[in-house]
């Protein structure tokens, strides 16, 4: 297959991208810089310009392809309103252009928009305060000819490299000379590894049923409490538990992440694709420490 892929030069889409290329796919990675560009030719993928809110961009390079994984999403959480309508622009102009051609779209979701406090499944439908509607968006697709499918990510997709969650907890915990939980710490939070995930667009691409919604999930929640715990051992730092109030002064923006119970399971995605996770959990990706160096 020919496959349109936006973020493709991302932590998660790079490794896709890779995945998709050893599978004997070729790739056409979106691309808004000279930067990116090179980093897609060196490693044997098509360069497509343009930027996520160039919708005619992105219409020509699905339109040239037999089929999307949209990874790309603007991560700015101080307006986040406003990139989630970017995205739902986005998915809307792809499908237009795939509608009535049985094609693939496998676009990008994420298990912290389930109902906290319970082990969340792929049944579950996200809760309705969030304004991204990448999901919703992507999996009506379905009803217009399209092979839809969104692959929901666990909050920590983790692996060298890695500049999300973790290293922003990280990062706190330097600054603040503490790694904190809140409250008990009990709060879990699931996680997969980034070439898991990597193999789970691809097998999604590939044969995933339209409509499925499927789990990024390899590790179903792990105690944040032993997340700071890992991260105060390697820094050398207290590890402290600070009141929920305290939250937001002391992680910012990502109070809502750290304070997240948010356990999730992958079961029916690994039978309906026969996936499996094989790359090591959380723990012992932290445990090998180059989550530290530098």
């Amino acid at each position: 297959m020919r496959i349109f892929v936006t973020g493709a030069t991302g932590f998660i889409g790079s490794a896709v991208v890779h995945e998709l290329i050893e599978a004997g796919h070729q790739v056409v990675g979106l691309a808004r810089s000279d930067t990116a560009a090179a980093s897609l030719t060196a490693v044997g993928a098509e360069v497509h310009r343009g930027a996520l809110d160039d919708l005619d961009a992105l219409r020509r390079g699905t339109l040239a392809t037999d089929g999307v994984i949209h990874l790309a999403f603007i991560h700015d959480f101080s307006n986040f309103a406003a990139a989630a309508e970017i995205d739902r622009l986005a998915i809307e102009a792809m499908g237009a252009a795939l509608e009535g051609s049985d094609k693939p779209f496998v676009g990008t979701s994420g298990t912290l928009m389930l109902t906290s406090g319970r082990l969340g499944t792929e049944e579950d439908t996200p809760i309705s305060a969030t304004p991204r509607r990448s999901e919703e968006v992507a999996l009506a697709l379905a009803a217009r000819g399209v092979r839809s499918s969104v692959v929901r990510l666990a909050p920590s997709v983790h692996g060298p490299g890695d500049h999300g969650f973790i290293p922003w907890l990280i990062g706190i915990a330097r600054d603040k000379g503490v790694s904190a939980y809140i409250g008990d710490g009990s709060n879990r939070w699931p996680a997969v590894h980034r070439l898991d995930a990597a193999r789970l667009f691809r097998l999604a691409v590939e044969g995933a049923p339209a409509g499925s919604r499927l789990h990024g999930v390899g590790d179903e929640g792990v105690p944040f409490r032993d997340i700071a715990g890992i991260i105060g051992r390697h820094l050398n730092l207290p590890v402290v538990s600070i009141p929920r109030e305290e939250a937001d002064a002391h992680f910012g923006w990502l109070s809502f992440a750290a304070s997240a119970d948010n356990p999730t399971s992958s079961a029916l995605t690994q039978e309906r694709l026969g996936w499996r996770p094989v790359h090591p959990g959380l723990i012992p990706d932290l445990e090998e420490g180059h989550y530290f160096h530098g």
